[in-house]
């Protein structure tokens, strides 16, 4: 589909991570580990998400704050990335992410940093910033975690903003900051099963028919049009006023599962914003988050992979 025939998406990304990621033979207390060559991205739920939109053909504007060596580091494997977007000026330091495959058992260590403090007049530029790029019939995505500083109602806020614009807001996010903003009313979440019981206040495990029933009575309190719940090697469940629809994981060898739900985000909303049917939508996010996890370190899917991944997939309809 030609570019001209997408609506617009904009992503936010309040938390940038630079992304390094090695590996070493085992992971040992009390040793210096000898790693092997590192690789490095500019992360982020958001960012992410535009890179994954940009590898599937689409595109995307990224907003996002960056400060400090960190993030002159992260502009410029943004700039090479071909990242287009707005940043905003911080004091503080970008935060760095690590991530340690070890070899002999394949298991991955992942170290996530909180980020620097954004001061009132940075975080409250962030939503200036966005306010003057809305994308107007198209798609805002907020995505990942808030870092210090900033108030956990700040998706709220923005959904505000973008409130009779004709923009359709999503929100990748958990805790208090995904909570404060279905109480705004939004148009899709993207949360795990186990942030989908956090927001319920389970500190168990969610049986599916209870993962499906929550998802639904969030749609039915209109609170959000749709509810996207990723849940890893079990597939993934779409539930909207239309009804509920599964998928399985498609059958790859996993890699490595950073980005891995900012892709099936990316692809869903990317879809959405070509006009596609919801359930095509579906298909294609639930190929591109294991076409990623099938990537190693933090790469993002490609469209050939993601292609080949969507022809093993049928939707079942679940309980109405």
């Amino acid at each position: 589909m030609e570019a001209s025939m997408q609506a617009p998406i904009v992503t936010l990304t309040m938390n940038p991570a630079l992304d390094i990621s090695s590996d070493v033979d085992r992971v040992l207390p009390e040793r210096k580990m000898r790693c092997g060559p590192s690789t490095l991205h500019a992360g982020g739920g958001g960012v992410n998400v535009t890179r994954a939109i940009q590898n599937l053909g689409g595109h995307s504007m990224a907003v996002y704050p960056l400060g400090g060596p960190a993030g002159e580091a992260y502009r410029a494997l943004a700039r090479k990335a071909g990242v287009a977007g707005q940043v905003i000026a911080i004091a503080g330091n970008t935060r760095e992410n690590l991530t340690v495959s070890e070899t002999c058992t394949g298991d991955q260590y992942r170290f996530v940093l909180p980020g620097p403090t954004l001061r009132e007049p940075e975080w409250r530029a962030c939503l200036s910033v966005v306010a003057d790029h809305l994308p107007r019939g198209g798609f805002l995505v907020a995505s990942g975690s808030l870092p210090p500083g900033v108030p956990s109602d700040f998706y709220a806020l923005l959904t505000r903003v973008a409130a009779d614009n004709d923009v359709r807001v999503v929100v990748d996010a958990s805790g208090p900051p995904l909570a404060a903003a279905l109480n705004e009313g939004v148009f899709l979440i993207k949360p795990s099963r186990d942030e989908l019981a956090e927001l319920l206040g389970i500190d168990r495990e969610l049986e599916p028919d209870e993962q499906t029933d929550a998802a639904q009575s969030i749609v039915r309190s209109g609170r959000a049009e749709v509810v996207a719940l990723t849940m890893g090697a079990a597939g993934a469940v779409m539930v909207s006023k239309e009804g509920a629809l599964r998928l399985p994981t498609p059958r790859v060898k996993v890699v490595s599962t950073v980005g891995a739900g900012d892709a099936f985000l990316a692809a869903l909303v990317l879809r959405l914003a070509e006009g596609q049917a919801m359930s095509n939508a579906f298909r294609t996010a639930v190929a591109a988050g294991s076409a990623t996890a099938a990537m190693p370190a933090t790469e993002l899917c490609r469209a050939e992979d993601v292609a080949r991944l969507e022809e093993q997939l049928v939707a079942d309809r679940v309980g109405a």
